[in-house]
């Protein structure tokens, strides 16, 4: 592994809905499509999403247990996603315009973070903020 700090851990999910989750991840969040694989029915099957030099992967639910799952249940999960922003209040206002239901306000962390945490249509819990474990918190505490 290279030691340029570039990521190394892809948080990997499964939508219901994964071309709904496609088109809501970039509206409500600002992500981009780094790669977008479909089956012969158009649903997407593996997704790639950038912000930043993060990327996150998703793709389409399947009843067959795949991968030895059941069907999502994020309200009943103890997962969630941190993903560093320069500016929240923006990303905030972007994500609350595109309906995303927020679950913590913007708030000023102790820890010098300006963030806030929002669930996406399926539930999925999502935090967006300054803390940035590789550098200094850009924050205004």
């Amino acid at each position: 592994m290279n030691d340029d700090n570039r990521p190394n851990i892809f948080p990997a999910l499964r939508y219901r809905d994964a071309g709904a989750a496609l088109v809501w991840l970039q509206e409500a969040f600002g992500f981009s499509e780094q790669a977008v694989h479909r089956d012969a029915a158009g649903t997407p099957t593996h997704v790639e999403l950038r912000l930043g030099a993060g990327m996150v992967m998703f793709g389409q639910y399947r009843d067959a247990g795949w991968l030895g799952g059941q069907a999502p249940d994020p309200l009943a999960s103890t997962v969630s996603i941190y993903v560093v922003v320069e500016d929240p209040d923006a990303h905030y206002a972007t994500a609350t315009a595109a309906g995303a239901r927020i679950v913590r306000e913007l708030t000023d962390e102790s820890y010098g973070s300006r963030e806030y945490s929002a669930r996406d249509p399926e539930g999925n819990l999502w935090s967006f903020g300054t803390y940035d474990p590789y550098g200094e918190t850009q924050g205004t505490s």
